[in-house]
């Protein structure tokens, strides 16, 4: 019970065991995580997927119920060298199971945040996050028949929902296929194939570009292309398409459809690329003088901070400059960490998905990628 001692009791429990059958618990303890909100999580339980690849699992300190949809992402905020550096990762575990959740990270070459994860993190350990987002999700496109199309870490979204599909015994036609480098490079291997044999529905195939030391390799060798999908997945136009991966193989993906005439009002991707996402945020240049010549005003409302900034800046990258604490983490309009009520004002947003129309509607921005059109007042 090593990785639990630290629960906290309730009613009289003496001990950890007792968390897990005092019914007054789960009542007590069955607030919901929701979207925008930080949470303190604990790690209980980090786990070797591949030789580079980890699933980190956690609960919230609070033991609140995480509610998110299958695909969405979590903005983990680890302090590393004194420093609080943000990420934005998957969750690859199932929403039917909402207070213990996982994400799975592999190791990315100059990745200060997966390697400290990677080197770093051990089960007992505490992480700051923050609540859910994305739009990268089946939720609101109901269809029966799916094809799940992942590279890489982009696994990790559509094993989020095969997962939940799975926990609900749902009465899916799912057909999952996975590019990787090698077979040993196959992230959640033994799992999808366990599941693929207690799921009728369920149809998993992994493609790998060699066979690395796997001589007996049986799967499809090379790359996934149209003559491929069409053998193993014949009616790919008959399904709702979902897929994940970095961007070339996104581009290739779409290229493939394409000339396979598939209808894309059933194809969903992922909105950004998970590599470039998980390294530094993009880092603005300062104005030009000529930029200098049109600037606005911008008041924080509640520390009371004014500055000038251009319109050619967003308005994140100006109010960090001028010394305004303001959570970020993608600077790419997808995680919605930065999102803040416009108080008075006008910008111009273009963002990747971070944020719904319905809090666009409330007076929402996100600031990573909302340049200002007049001065403006911010609830800051």
């Amino acid at each position: 019970m090593t990785r639990y001692e630290n629960l906290p009791t309730i009613s009289g429990s003496a001990s950890s065991q007792q968390l897990f059958t005092d019914a007054q618990t789960w009542s007590a303890y069955g607030a919901q995580w929701n979207s925008g909100e930080q949470k303190n999580l604990l790690c209980c339980d980090v786990h070797n997927e591949t030789h580079d690849v980890k699933t980190f699992s956690f609960r919230c300190g609070d033991f609140s119920a995480l509610s998110f949809e299958p695909g969405q992402f979590i903005t983990v905020s680890p302090v590393i060298s004194g420093q609080t550096l943000s990420r934005c990762y998957t969750l690859s575990s199932s929403p039917t199971r909402p207070f213990s959740f996982s994400i799975t990270v592999k190791r990315v070459p100059g990745g200060i945040v997966s390697n400290w994860l990677h080197d770093n993190l051990r089960a007992g350990d505490s992480l700051k996050a923050s609540g859910p987002a994305g739009s990268f999700t089946p939720v609101g496109h109901p269809a029966q028949k799916l094809l799940y199309l992942s590279a890489g870490s982009g696994v990790t979204p559509l094993m989020s929902m095969t997962r939940a599909g799975f926990d609900l015994a749902a009465r899916l036609d799912i057909v999952f296929v996975h590019s990787t480098r090698t077979p040993a490079d196959i992230v959640f291997h033994d799992e999808l194939t366990r599941m693929q044999a207690l799921m009728p529905g369920l149809r998993v195939l992994n493609v790998c570009e060699g066979r690395g030391a796997e001589a007996d390799w049986a799967g499809p060798v090379g790359r996934l292309d149209l003559q491929l999908l069409s053998e193993s997945v014949p009616d790919f136009r008959e399904r709702e398409v979902f897929t994940c991966g970095p961007q070339g193989y996104m581009d290739a993906i779409k290229a493939v459809l394409a000339k396979g005439a598939f209808d894309f009002q059933h194809y969903h991707q992922e909105s950004f690329d998970i590599a470039t996402l998980n390294e530094e945020p993009l880092i603005e240049q300062p104005p030009t003088a000529e930029q200098m010549e049109t600037l606005f005003s911008i008041t924080l409302s509640r520390s009371g901070k004014t500055f000038s900034m251009p319109a050619d800046q967003t308005v994140l990258w100006a109010a960090k400059k001028a010394g305004a604490i303001v959570p970020s983490s993608c600077s790419q309009g997808v995680c919605g960490t930065c999102k803040t009520a416009l108080l008075q004002g006008t910008v111009e947003m273009n963002h990747n998905g971070g944020i719904r129309q319905r809090e666009i509607d409330k007076g929402l921005r996100l600031l990573c990628c909302s340049r200002p059109t007049s001065d403006l007042v911010l609830d800051l």
